[in-house]
């Protein structure tokens, strides 16, 4: 998971900053709307810890953007001194997902992030996990579809779920390369197009199936599906 605090008080972030750490979690803090959106230009969040007043723009107008860019998929709390029931209803209508009063308690703040989390996250794990028409078979790493089996590398395996489970969602190479292969540190700057370029092949995810592998110039990949081609 990386999750951001977006916070022009240094306390308040430094304070997430360390409940995020603590919890496992990988973290980034920003004082500003500008300095996020330029990291979110290379990064996917899973959560964002989002500042209602910051000193260039609004907390409601970044949940606004992010709706609109991640089509809901990226996780908002908001941060706010204000605890009028009339502003609740507007950060909740506006897409984000809870809302704390600061300030708040280490346990409070923890219990809110894990419940977000949660809500994104599958309800039971198998072994067989169907896919938009694929069967994934998590033990052996094999992928079914036609009726037929194809075998991948574990790594390959790790990316088509990825990729299959977050259709028009951009994904960032760092996002990729974070949750397949731990940014190992001799990791050619190659591998993941590769990896791509055989999943391609692979599973057949091309216009003709319903499917395409968009890649974004300077941040990732996005898969494309064509639900008329997939009825």
């Amino acid at each position: 998971m990386k999750i951001a605090v977006v916070d022009d008080d240094p306390q308040i972030a430094e304070h997430i900053f360390s409940i995020v750490v603590k919890a496992g979690f990988q973290c980034d803090a920003f004082p500003n709307g500008k300095s996020f959106v330029a990291a979110q230009r290379r990064n996917t969040f899973d959560l964002v810890f989002l500042d209602w007043n910051l000193p260039d723009t609004t907390g409601l107008e970044l949940v606004r953007d992010l709706r609109a860019a991640t089509s809901g998929y990226t996780r908002v709390i908001m941060l706010t001194s204000r605890s009028d029931k009339d502003d609740v209803a507007e950060a909740l209508n506006l897409g984000a997902d809870d809302y704390i009063v600061k300030p708040e308690s280490p346990q409070v703040i923890k219990a809110r992030m894990d419940a977000v989390l949660r809500r994104g996250a599958p309800a039971t794990v198998s072994r067989i996990i169907e896919i938009d028409g694929y069967r994934f078979d998590r033990l052996t790493d094999s992928v079914f579809f036609d009726e037929e089996s194809v075998d991948l590398s574990g790594k390959e395996f790790a990316l088509a779920q990825i990729l299959l489970e977050n259709p028009h969602k951009p994904l960032s190479r760092a996002y990729l390369l974070q949750k397949i292969w731990n940014n190992a540190a001799d990791l050619s700057t190659r591998t993941l197009d590769v990896h791509v370029s055989k999943l391609r092949l692979k599973l057949q995810l091309r216009p003709e199936r319903g499917y395409r592998i968009v890649p974004i110039a300077g941040y990732g990949y996005r898969l494309e599906r064509f639900l008329e081609n997939n009825q």
